[in-house]
């Protein structure tokens, strides 16, 4: 494999659509369990690969350096081998904020409550913090990281939240009838943004435009962070035009 996607389950991804239709390249999705995870990252065999749950932490032993923003994130959803030495970034952030921008919604000043702890949501914290947030409420089912508090605790102190953002795989397919949250616990909430995008409208995002609140999936967020990644590993410019045209290729096709 020269350029693909390594994750646990990749059955839901639009990767090889989105890459093959911003360059030339044949991009491959490779899952890996635990097991091979470690094989396939000792042995580099490839020129430059994207990362997906849950392996967006656990690559960064492997790699000789990262950017700046990978650093300041902790988690790494691109890498490239240059000679045999692996060098992390991360395109998830400055994808989150393409969404965010792109749907006309300004964070400054706003609460705003974030579902989930993992890797991508260390990029989407990274986003809000960088947005001027007034204020990053971070939500997990298992509390075990310093600031990140309950479901309970949120909806009891935190109902006022202007906008929600989900990191979780919660409503990912195939379970789509699944859903991280009532919005109803948020009833001053203005946008939805849910970064899963398979699929196109989940069950948390569908909920939010009943509610009168702007509900917005991740595609947008996928294809720009991976129009990111493959400047990253071809060290080219694609105009930012091409996001809009890719997500209405796939709209249309899916």
């Amino acid at each position: 494999m020269e350029y693909g996607l390594i994750g646990e389950k990749l059955g839901h991804s639009y990767s090889k659509q989105i890459h093959e239709l911003l360059t030339d390249y044949t991009y491959e999705p490779h899952p890996l369990t635990r097991e091979e995870f470690k094989d396939f990252m000792e042995k580099r065999e490839f020129r430059a690969i994207n990362v997906t749950i849950p392996y967006k932490c656990d690559v960064i032993p492997y790699l000789e350096s990262m950017d700046e923003g990978a650093k300041a994130i902790g988690a790494v959803n691109t890498i490239v081998n240059r000679n045999g030495k692996l060098y992390g970034y991360n395109t998830d952030m400055p994808g989150f904020i393409y969404m965010v921008k792109n749907n006309g919604i300004d964070l400054s000043g706003k609460k705003v409550v974030v579902l989930g702890n993992g890797g991508a949501s260390q990029a989407v914290q990274a986003a809000v913090r960088k947005l001027d947030a007034a204020n990053l409420i971070v939500v997990g089912h298992r509390v075990m990281k310093e600031g990140v508090i309950t479901y309970e605790e949120c909806f009891e102190k935190h109902s006022d939240a202007d906008i929600v953002i989900n990191t979780s795989p919660v409503g990912m397919y195939p379970k789509v009838d699944a859903s991280p949250v009532d919005l109803r616990h948020f009833p001053k909430c203005q946008a939805v943004f849910d970064i899963i995008a398979n699929p196109l409208v989940t069950k948390l995002t569908a909920q939010a435009k009943e509610l009168g609140m702007l509900g917005v999936t991740g595609l947008e967020m996928l294809v720009a962070q991976a129009k990111y990644a493959v400047e990253i590993f071809l060290d080219t410019k694609i105009p930012e035009e091409k996001i809009a045209e890719i997500c209405s290729i796939l709209r249309q096709s899916l």
